[in-house]
């Protein structure tokens, strides 16, 4: 029987909506889960939204909503957000379900059979204006252990520790500010001292979590292993406990158990397994893995294995935990305008620049993650779009072109592309290993690298020269690149599926996986097939539209409609999100000896110079200084330019030349030609001119 795996990702709080900081975790599962899919294991994910507790009943009461009405928005919202970032969940469930409700008490029925529950008289801070107890995140002060201020009731988010509410300096009411009292009440505790051993013989386990985070547990074995209280007192928008009078489960018992509840819905919605034990029973042969945040690693390291043990159920396999997201170097805040709702990043930007970054700097630890805005562009462009974009399209549309009638080539037996092509298939493994050991990071240096490979070979092979002299030599060169494209889009599958899919789609073949790819040898493409329609997979990412996401930019830079459909779709062509200058007019006459009118630094910030690479070249008919040049800006799609150059070189003289180019010029005929950029050269005209050279900068790069 083939192995079975149970994904999860922690469960959104269903008091606010999902963020970018969110969604380091949900993109990092869902990179996963889409992996482990490609290779062909049976693997299901699962989350829902975590629904209970005290701040829910009170913003809802807030709103004038009962809470059912309240978690019921967010769960939709919820939904939208992972559907449109392709956050694949088999099923999104909550845990103010029946399914919740009858394994919490099962659980805690199992944890009373055993002994582990032991009711206890304790006290507690009380507020006086608010006429209730106050549970942990809604008590806040001095860590006891740290010195830091303004930290909640139960840890501390600067030095990690957990406490009681009442060990907390100076506490005060977080609601209305005031000092709460103390008051006793009667609690019910579950005995977590009693299982050090089995938790500290659990840390040791190899690949259960990150060492560094294992041994930082140790502190709490050190002071001795505190037992939990898994009661609250009314109001509580929770679960009562059988057998008690105003007395709910703490949200933090019944949200892990929202994973066995999800399993159970999925079970009875799709048939595919009897019941949740399936997976969750003892004796069950699954792997369960747990994806969290590292702020969240007590509860899911030591509290839930323990409960899980008591009650004869399984315990999670490996818990995978990341770090935290900053943005442009600092904390995630409201005030800076940094917290960053997926709502509105989606407004702005397509979803597969955030889960390339996210993929491109994530590593098995937990370090924090750092979206820096100027970082996130540059290498989104730079890599994702004018390297693995370009590829695909430029070698695409030349196939797709008259000359070559979308046909591919037949398989060669030697040759500089066959030996691209098994180059590349060699560095599967290398792929392979880093998505299984989450070394995200890793995998796509080693696509990035597969792709420069077969640009220098398309640059070398220069077919767009080879297609008028020698078509099939350029269509064979064409045939092969678009081998590796395929690759390419089999090894990104995960990580972006959209434009994977457009990728497919465009080269008519069906989804290459990681399955295929553990026999696969040249050719992967069924030669016979024509491609398909070619079009930029992404458009380039403007620095106006990034910025955007901060919602801090003049209302004139929104994006157009035309825009918002190019971040949802992609289909947009970019000069519709591009400012567009002034017409210039005709200047009037000036004395021959006046100097040219100063200008500020914003005028000429206003002109966007790239860095472009001439495919093609041939006269215009008629007109005697004018050549049409084919140039490659790195956006998928080469450029028409007419440049007024032919007196000073011949056709062949620049093709394969890198030129620096104005991008952001408005489109003019010329010649019945629309023209849509400027070639920059210096000298006074006619035969006098040289071309500006930028170096061996790659298409689309920024001059400055």
């Amino acid at each position: 029987m083939a192995e079975r795996i149970l994904v999860t990702s922690a469960l959104p709080y269903a008091n606010g909506p999902i963020h970018i900081g969110h969604l380091v975790e949900y993109v990092q599962t869902d990179i996963y889960v889409r992996f482990l899919r490609s290779c062909g294991k049976d693997v299901v994910y699962f989350c829902a939204d975590d629904t209970h507790g005290t701040p829910i009943e009170i913003n809802a009461a807030k709103q004038g909503l009962k809470p059912e009405e309240f978690i019921g928005r967010w769960y939709d919202a919820h939904q939208a957000d992972f559907r449109d970032f392709g956050v694949s969940v088999d099923y999104f469930h909550s845990t103010n379900s029946p399914e919740n409700k009858h394994y919490a008490e099962f659980i805690y029925g199992k944890l009373k059979d055993r002994g582990d529950i032991e009711k206890r008289d304790i006290e507690q801070a009380y507020c006086e204006t608010d006429k209730r107890f106050l549970p942990d995140r809604f008590i806040k002060g001095t860590c006891p252990n740290c010195k830091a201020s303004d930290q909640y009731g139960d840890a501390c988010e600067k030095c990690g520790k957990a406490y009681a509410p009442t060990d907390l300096i100076e506490p005060r009411c977080a609601l209305c500010g005031t000092p709460p009292v103390r008051r006793h009440s009667s609690h019910l505790f579950f005995k977590l001292s009693r299982h050090a051993d089995f938790l500290q013989e659990t840390l040791r386990r190899p690949d259960f979590i990150n060492p560094g985070l294992a041994t930082q547990l140790q502190g709490f074995f050190e002071k001795g292993l505190a037992d939990w209280d898994i009661s609250r007192d009314g109001p509580y928008f929770g679960f009562t406990i059988p057998g008690e009078t105003d007395k709910y489960f703490y949200v933090w018992l019944d949200a892990p158990i929202g994973y066995i509840a999800t399993t159970e819905k999925w079970a009875q919605t799709t048939g595919k397994v009897q019941s949740a034990l399936d997976y969750w029973a003892e004796g069950s042969d699954a792997r369960i893995i747990h994806f969290i945040g590292k702020d969240i690693v007590y509860f899911h390291a030591l509290f839930w294995p323990a409960v899980l043990k008591v009650a004869g159920l399984k315990q999670p396999t490996a818990i995978k935990t990341h770090g935290h997201l900053t943005v442009n170097g600092e904390k995630m805040s409201k005030s800076r305008g940094t917290l960053i709702p997926a709502r509105s990043y989606l407004e702005h930007l397509d979803p597969s620049y955030l889960r390339y970054f996210y993929a491109a700097n994530l590593g098995p630890g937990v370090e924090d993650l750092d979206l820096s805005l100027k970082d996130f562009r540059l290498r989104v462009n730079g890599e994702l779009v004018n390297n693995i974009g370009n590829l695909a399209n430029r070698g695409l549309s030349m196939l797709a072109g008259a000359a070559l009638d979308k046909r591919l080539a037949p398989a060669t037996k030697e040759g500089p592309g066959r030996a691209l092509v098994e180059a590349a298939l060699a560095r599967v493994p290398e792929v392979r290993e880093s998505f299984e050991k989450l070394e995200y990071r890793n995998a796509i240096r080693v696509i990035t690298e597969i792709s420069q490979a077969a640009n220098g070979f398309v640059q070398t092979a220069a077919p767009w020269a080879k297609v008028k002299t020698d078509p099939e030599a350029a269509r064979a060169d064409l045939s092969d690149a678009a081998e590796v494209a395929y690759l390419l889009g089999a090894l990104l599958a995960p990580v972006i599926p959209r434009v994977a899919e457009k990728l497919f789609a465009q080269l008519n073949a069906p989804p290459l996986t990681f399955e295929a790819l553990a026999t696969a040898s040249y050719p992967l493409l069924d030669r016979s097939r024509p491609v398909g329609t070619p079009e930029p997979l992404l458009p380039r990412l403007e620095e106006e539209r990034v910025n955007a996401i901060l919602g801090g930019t003049p209302a004139s830079t929104e994006p157009a409609p035309e825009a918002k459909k190019a971040a949802k779709g992609g289909k947009a062509e970019k000069k519709a999100a591009e400012p567009k200058p002034a017409e210039a007019k005709a200047p009037e006459a000036a004395p021959a000896a006046s100097a040219p009118g100063e200008i500020e630094i914003g005028d000429f910030a206003k002109v966007e110079l790239r860095v472009g690479h001439i495919l093609a070249a041939e006269r215009v008919p008629k007109a005697d200084k004018l050549l049409k040049l084919t140039v490659d800006l790195g956006e998928g799609q080469p450029r028409t330019i007419c440049s007024g150059i032919a007196e000073a070189f011949q056709p062949e003289q620049v093709q394969g030349r890198k030129v620096v180019v104005v991008a952001n010029l408005k489109p003019r005929m010329l010649r019945g030609i629309e023209s849509r950029g400027m070639i920059l050269t210096a000298g006074p005209g006619g035969k006098n001119l040289s071309l500006l050279d930028p170096g061996d900068m790659p298409p689309g790069s920024e001059v400055k």
